[in-house]
């Protein structure tokens, strides 16, 4: 049932166009389709999409892999929700009557739970909103949320970073890794940034003390030891990985690319987690959990010059497989947005 509403919702259309995926697979099942507009609860907020970012999890859910995935609630045949995407930008359309946080046409940007993302409209919690930075573009707001709460989970919470602790990031260059070296250098940390050879001065600019071309040195193979190590979406072994680590050194494994199709690199994480307890180091991994809190955080941070959004490429809605191709070829530095309005 449709909740009452407090303000007057600005469009009278009953659908909207949306990218629309009917079964799991490559780029080509997402679809541009007109679609039943969203109705919100009495605690819902409906946004008019501006803009919308494009990450790994975004990939996972339109291939539906790793299969382990399929068993958490996404659907075990076909997606359960049909529109991907999950961090946007736009402005209030509509709210329910239990909304007290927002208005029509506050400048919004957060995160949708499991998709709805790519569409014109949008409805998400009140707790999953919070107002855009007074100095982001939406374009640049839809690049924040679901990355950037990665990295601050990580790198504050997870690995609670200390000043003058020397921190390793290897992915630095993508989408969580280029906020979780702002991250950490906010929390005066030394940081070093690993990435491919195009992509180390756009790690330098993020402000990272030292970079490694991961093609031409084995980071692990080095002789240096880190207090902390943040390892996005990699595929090294965690023997190798601890040989960086200083002796009482904090290893975080984020992300799961590789490992097959059954697994992805989610393995990995939980042989982390088994060894922790037997050996001196601390290794672990964690899920993220968006919330109102850390997006506060977040819009502070961006508003006081400690975090900017880096973004790689910028696709039409149309175009969404086109950036999901865009997102597989490996070279992406920062994120990719879908100008949606």
């Amino acid at each position: 049932m449709q909740a009452t509403l407090t303000n007057k919702t600005v469009s009278t259309h009953t659908t909207m166009h949306a990218i629309v995926q009917d079964k799991y697979g490559s780029a080509e099942v997402l679809v541009l389709r007109d679609i039943e507009k969203p109705k919100i609860a009495p605690d819902e907020v409906l946004v008019r999409v501006v803009a919308a970012g494009v990450d790994r999890g975004v990939w996972h859910i339109v291939t539906g892999q790793p299969y382990l995935m399929r068993a958490m609630g996404f659907g075990l045949r076909r997606p359960k929700i049909k529109t991907p995407g999950m961090d946007l930008a736009g402005v209030v359309e509509a709210v329910g009557e239990d909304v007290t946080r927002f208005k029509l046409g506050d400048e919004v940007f957060g995160t949708t739970i499991g998709g709805q993302a790519y569409a014109e409209f949008a409805s998400l919690k009140q707790d999953k909103l919070v107002h855009k930075p007074n100095n982001l573009s939406f374009e640049e707001a839809a690049a924040v949320p679901v990355s950037a709460l990665a990295a601050l989970k990580g790198v504050r919470d997870v690995a609670n970073v200390q000043p003058g602790q020397s921190v390793l990031i290897i992915g630095a260059s993508g989408g969580v890794g280029h906020y979780a070296v702002q991250i950490a250098k906010s929390l005066g940390a030394v940081v070093t940034g690993v990435a491919s050879t195009a992509k180390l001065d756009m790690v330098r600019a993020m402000g990272a003390d030292h970079v490694i071309d991961y093609k031409n040195e084995d980071v692990t193979d080095s002789g240096t030891k880190y207090d902390v190590i943040i390892d996005i979406g990699g595929n090294r072994k965690l023997r190798k990985l601890r040989r960086a680590l200083a002796k009482h050194g904090t290893l975080v494994i984020t992300g799961g690319e590789g490992g097959g199709k059954w697994f992805g690199g989610i393995d990995r994480q939980l042989r982390a987690l088994m060894w922790s307890p037997f050996v001196s180091q601390k290794l672990t991994s964690y899920i993220s959990l968006e919330n109102r809190e850390d997006l506060e955080t977040l819009k502070d941070m961006i508003e006081a010059g400690k975090l900017k959004p880096s973004i790689d490429r910028t696709f039409p809605l149309a175009q969404a497989a086109d950036a999901i191709r865009y997102l597989e070829s490996g070279h992406v530095s920062g994120k990719i947005v879908l100008k949606v309005a």
